[in-house]
């Protein structure tokens, strides 16, 4: 297990908690009322910063049951939290649905998943080793 320091910005925020043993994510919950109008993006404040530990990420991700009944989604998905933002957790909410969606205060609107990574070092080389697809992209292995 990994501990994520929590500090809660205003009384309203909810301490995430896993909905089951097995999640991979916890859910972020809305501390405001807001009325996201068709086509409208905005980012929908959590009322938490958080600190992990350096070689995390925090990947922010939308909840499938508001994609699928509503349209809802997040931008930039997956969001990622560095270990050494301190800044409030705000979610990039967008409504791709047909009808205006009423984000009420306390709602759940995205979901968290703590990854490890790992950085990379950079090397400047004249040539690349050869592969069987090469330059290939944008739907040159198949349909």
């Amino acid at each position: 297990m990994i501990n994520i320091q929590i500090k809660k910005l205003t009384e309203e925020a909810h301490v995430p908690q896993y909905q089951t043993d097995e999640a991979a994510g916890f859910d972020l919950h809305s501390v405001e009322d807001y009325v996201l109008k068709v086509g409208e993006r905005k980012l929908i404040k959590t009322g938490l910063s958080m600190a992990f530990p350096k070689g995390y990420e925090l990947q922010i991700r939308p909840r499938s049951g508001l994609a699928y009944k509503h349209g809802i989604t997040c931008l930039n998905t997956p969001g990622t939290i560095d270990s050494d933002y301190r800044g409030e957790i705000m979610v990039l909410l967008i409504n791709h649905g047909g009808e205006d969606f009423h984000i009420k205060k306390d709602e759940r609107i995205a979901q968290a998943v703590l990854n490890e990574i790992k950085q990379a070092t950079f090397s400047v080389v004249e040539e690349l080793s050869e592969t069987d697809r090469g330059a290939g992209g944008f739907g040159s292995t198949g349909k």
